[in-house]
């Protein structure tokens, strides 16, 4: 099963079946697995981070590790920006992006380092773009959504 991103950041991910022992005393061997299943993450939640960046090697599965170049790092910066200060207009936040193939790669190199790189991005955004710094969970979700933009764009 597939991860799903939705409209609202939100990803559906699958759950891996626990294997429960059977109740069974006379059969202490057997082995009962449940259904497999799923759970919702929203941005902020524990594990949200990872499932992202799983998302998105999910949409290319080619891609190589994402590697972060420094024009791609500060239009990545500039454009989490622009989104957090006007976040209907991710399009055209992303179609006035110079190199949007580097800016992606260096979104996908935030994300794989998780919630501390996260937050050290959004202090990053902060300090070169103004404004206020934006909480992890806030800054995962807009960097989903441009990711999701760019590789609508690209196709």
């Amino acid at each position: 099963m597939e991860i799903i991103r939705h409209d609202d950041g939100s990803l559906t991910v699958p759950v891996t079946p626990d294997r429960h022992a059977h109740d069974d005393e006379d059969d202490t061997d057997a082995v009962v697995e449940s259904d497999p299943t799923t759970m919702t993450l929203r941005p902020g939640e524990g594990g949200y981070n990872e499932a992202l960046a799983k998302w998105d090697l999910q949409q290319d599965p080619t891609r190589g590790d994402p590697v972060s170049t420094a024009s791609g790092r500060e239009e990545a910066m500039t454009v989490v920006h622009a989104v957090t200060e006007d976040p209907k207009h991710v399009a055209e936040a992303v179609e006035a992006l110079d190199d949007p193939a580097a800016s992606a790669e260096a979104l996908r190199h935030v994300l794989v380092g998780g919630n501390p790189s996260v937050e050290a991005f959004a202090h990053e955004v902060a300090e070169a773009e103004g404004g206020e710094e934006l909480p992890a969970h806030k800054a995962t979700k807009i960097i989903g959504e441009v990711l999701a933009e760019i590789d609508d764009a690209a196709t």
